[in-house]
């Protein structure tokens, strides 16, 4: 049965669903290869700001985010500084993802839209790699669409502007949260985007007065999706459609 994190965590929602629905990836199993992962699997809660593990840590934990929960692979600079390579939500997994043995984290994760997610140590999961040549494959695949995704986001960083990234990043999380308000400061999404907040505030600001979206305390809700896409960069449907093609079991 699926175990309960200790008391000295927020609870999860009770109305959590079965991990097989709660995360694409996990849904995206067989039942005879899911039937090995889940005696292992551990709910727990994640509250915003909660560090996953910090560069250079050995990853014991592999981590399934659960309906609108996000995590950010951040880059950590020397003077302190952090800038977002991945976002990963419900259709995938932290930690351990391709690695055997030891795991030493390159960047920090850190829970950037709060909620529930579904943990298994590391050990569990590659046996259960090595035990399943189709496991192995669906998690391969999944390692792909994240390292096309990091990729593209160079791209983006380089040679976007922080309105076209700004956009790119809200229609990602809009995908990952699967509703029309995301729980996200501007002091977050300028940490994600690298940039000062005073700078995302006035993107923020020219996006809303052309009612693409309203800006709430600690939420940002989403008016006008296909407008927002118009002011994407390309970046967003290269890393959308990329992961559709290498994943297509896998609906984000």
């Amino acid at each position: 049965m699926n175990k309960v994190i200790s008391a000295l965590e927020p609870k999860p929602e009770m109305s959590e669903p079965h991990p097989r629905v709660a995360n694409r990836l996990l849904g995206a199993l067989g039942s005879r290869d899911y039937a090995i992962l889940e005696p292992h699997l551990e709910l727990v809660a994640l509250p915003r700001g909660k560090v996953l593990f910090e560069p250079g840590d050995d990853v014991h934990t592999t981590y399934f985010p659960c309906r609108k929960t996000m995590v950010s692979l951040l880059i950590v600079t020397r003077d302190g500084r952090e800038v977002e390579a991945a976002t990963i939500g419900r259709e995938g997994a932290v930690g351990g993802i391709v690695s055997d043995g030891h795991k030493p984290a390159f960047g920090r994760a850190v829970v950037q839209v709060p909620g529930s997610a579904f943990a298994i140590s590391t050990s569990h999961l590659e046996a259960a790699k090595l035990g399943s040549t189709r496991f192995g494959d669906l998690f391969s695949r999944y390692a792909d669409a994240l390292l096309a995704q990091m990729m593209q986001g160079v791209a983006c960083n380089a040679l976007h502007s922080v309105e076209e990234r700004c956009a790119r990043w809200l229609l990602a999380t809009h995908d990952r949260a699967g509703d029309h308000i995301i729980q996200l400061t501007q002091e977050s999404l300028a940490e994600m985007l690298g940039v000062q907040r005073t700078t995302v505030s006035a993107v923020t600001s020219s996006l809303a007065t052309r009612g693409l979206l309203k800006t709430l305390r600690g939420r940002v809700q989403i008016l006008d999706r296909k407008g927002l896409e118009r002011v994407a960069c390309e970046c967003y449907e290269a890393v959308e459609g990329h992961f559709a093609r290498v994943l297509p079991e896998v609906d984000i």
